[in-house]
């Protein structure tokens, strides 16, 4: 049932209505505790929702449980992953997601920034690869870009 918004002359459905609402969801994906807790502290503060994963293999895990259905939350929007981490690094995951169509967003952050992994990277649709160390600003700045917050 679609309910009328009659300044905006617009109708969305009550579940349209509460996606446009609620916060993006942001999943961190960094093995350097430090390095992870900069970057969810700044977008949390930017108003996001984040989760962090610690590894690659939680990072699946998050996105297997996201894509089920079954995460806590709303679903994620927008993925920044390290390459190099423990289980899967980030660019193996990017790969699987594309060879399942899943379009999601994707930043990869990495401190072993060549130009190979930075091709492979755009070949794979990532939003951007930043080489460590990076500014914590332009992250930021580029995340607003592709999930404001609400």
């Amino acid at each position: 049932m679609r309910h009328a918004n009659q300044f905006l002359g617009s109708y969305y459905t009550l579940e349209e209505a509460s996606q446009m609402l609620r916060p993006h969801h942001v999943l961190v994906a960094e093995d350097d505790r430090e390095m992870r807790v900069l970057v969810a502290d700044a977008l949390r503060r930017d108003g996001y929702q984040v989760t962090e994963a610690e590894s690659g293999s939680q990072l699946a895990e998050i996105l297997g449980t996201d894509l089920l259905g079954g995460h806590e939350g709303s679903p994620i929007d927008l993925i920044i992953s390290d390459i190099r981490m423990p289980g899967f690094s980030g660019l193996a995951v990017l790969r699987h997601l594309r060879r399942a169509d899943w379009a999601m967003p994707f930043i990869l952050i990495t401190a072993y920034g060549d130009d190979e992994t930075h091709q492979e990277a755009r070949r794979l649709g990532a939003a951007a690869v930043f080489d460590k160390p990076f500014d914590v600003d332009d992250l930021r700045t580029l995340v607003l870009n592709i999930v404001p917050p609400n």
